[in-house]
């Protein structure tokens, strides 16, 4: 469970069965409490619980594990669940996820757009910073025909054109689960599929066939799940929304000027003297499993000593580890990313 809305409202369906029910939470060292929303959910729930914290640097011991799991078919930060793939034997019988939740009960809130519209926002939200910069790189570098980004806009273009909805709200939605779950969201469900059987409420057709009958305004701001979460379990709706904190369900329309302000001063002074006593806080995986000393030497071995140079040239490697350890880790970190995943590509493809 998390401070969101998908798995309070996973929480709320299944609050019956609380007697078959152990959940989990996890969170950052130096980050935002996560479990201490999840564990008060939980006790409303009446689930068994436990909290766990990530570790830095658990990547290097799991790394061939997760590589062969998700076949480099997504970056190995993000799965943070992979820090504690090996308590996942011991939970239960059947992983209930909450996957997809917060794209089918939302809105992207715009108005009908045209397909060359529609393709920019689709495009915006698939890029990731400093992708385009290294996707280029590489398109030069392997001599494909014609330049990435003509490449990746007609096929995000055709892509929206064969789907015919009109509404441009509900248009992106379909995108995003026709092409965007499977690419992202699924692959990294092998995880929790290679240790329980696993069960997602979220991608059942019948939620889906649900959605297309539900107007955008009704879905806009995750109104119908707070609905839900109120009406039958309002208990639940008290308890801080994460995305909104430090409000909740029912006020968290009071999380702007000059409302919060005063949580806003107390949290930036929190995060200042964490800063000053060296407890950075922590916002991403890649920072635990990227940043200091030991993690980067770790990094450059795996990007050094596994046979990338056969795939990528080796300047271009060096370019990047050090725009990411001297200048700015954040506008790289992205890249670093992709270029671990194809350094565990080439090495499980020729092993």
């Amino acid at each position: 469970m998390s401070g969101g809305l998908d798995s309070r409202t996973q929480a709320v369906a299944l609050q019956e069965r609380n007697n078959d029910v152990y959940s989990y939470s996890y969170q950052y060292p130096n980050g935002f409490p996560e479990t201490k929303i999840a564990k008060q959910i939980a006790e409303v729930c009446g689930f068994k619980f436990q909290a766990f914290k990530i570790p830095k640097g658990y990547l290097w011991s799991e790394l061939d594990t997760l590589a062969k799991i998700n076949k480099c078919y997504s970056d190995f930060t993000s799965p943070r669940q992979m820090a504690i793939y090996n308590s996942f034997s011991k939970m239960g019988d059947v992983f209930s996820l909450g996957h997809w939740g917060d794209v089918l009960f939302d809105s992207f809130d715009l108005p009908d757009l045209t397909l060359e519209q529609e393709t920019e926002i689709i495009i915006n939200k698939l890029l990731k910073r400093g992708g385009l910069e290294l996707a280029n790189k590489l398109w030069t570098y392997w001599q494909l025909e014609g330049d990435f980004f003509n490449y990746f806009y007609n096929r995000v273009f055709s892509l929206l054109k064969d789907i015919e909805i009109e509404n441009t709200n509900a248009k992106l939605r379909a995108f995003k689960s026709m092409y965007w779950a499977p690419r992202w969201t699924s692959v990294n469900l092998s995880i929790f599929k290679s240790q329980k059987p696993i069960t997602l409420p979220y991608y059942d057709n019948r939620m889906c066939e649900f959605i297309c009958t539900i107007p955008e305004t009704y879905l806009n701001n995750r109104q119908l799940q707070i609905a839900y979460i109120k009406k039958k379990a309002p208990k639940l709706a008290n308890i801080t929304w994460q995305d909104q904190r430090p409000f909740n369900l029912n006020n968290f329309n009071y999380n702007k000027t000059p409302f919060n302000i005063p949580y806003k001063v107390v949290d930036k002074l929190k995060r200042t003297v964490k800063s000053f006593s060296g407890n950075n806080y922590i916002q991403r995986n890649w920072e635990l499993q990227f940043l200091g000393n030991d993690n980067q030497e770790k990094l450059k071995y795996q990007l050094m000593n596994t046979g990338l140079e056969n795939l990528i040239p080796k300047v271009l490697i060096d370019e990047y580890l050090h725009k990411f350890i001297h200048d700015n880790p954040l506008n790289n970190a992205h890249a670093i990313n992709m270029l671990l995943v194809l350094s565990k590509f080439y090495q499980n493809k020729y092993e």
